[in-house]
């Protein structure tokens, strides 16, 4: 059972698997300013969405340094993936904007036997739509 899946890559006990997800939605307005009176607003549209998953790997258990590389290869590629849970809830198409890693409790060979991480997605337009030619009216 998978918790989170981006693309190919699947957010689990064998991979990563991540202890919190932090979501963030922004709407724009444009603002005008008005004398004696709050600022007129109008809708612009929708801002950015933004997901952080962070969580900790144990050597023991996964891979965490192959896993983190191998995200880091997908950020590398700029493509825009989907993202979904475990339950099959789609979120949208997400790129990948930076992924932060501490490690700790090192081994003697310098090897971390648990490394923190945090990975940050930002959310994007589906690409297929952007490939759909409007017949004119």
């Amino acid at each position: 059972m998978h918790l989170m899946a981006l693309g190919m890559f699947l957010f689990e006990i064998g991979t990563l698997a991540h202890d919190e997800m932090q979501r963030r939605t922004d709407w724009q307005h444009a603002r005008s300013q008005r004398v004696g009176a709050r600022d007129a607003t109008q809708y612009t549209g929708p801002g950015d969405e933004t997901i952080s998953l962070s969580g900790a790997v144990y050597d023991e258990i996964a891979d965490g340094r192959g896993s983190l590389d191998d995200l880091r290869a997908m950020a590398d590629d700029g493509e825009a993936l989907p993202l979904l849970d475990g339950g099959g809830l789609i979120y949208g198409n997400f790129v990948i904007t930076a992924i932060d890693e501490r490690h700790a409790l090192l081994m003697a060979d310098g090897r971390a036997r648990r490394i923190d991480f945090a990975i940050n997605l930002l959310r994007v337009d589906d690409p297929a739509a952007r490939n759909i030619v409007q017949a004119p009216a």
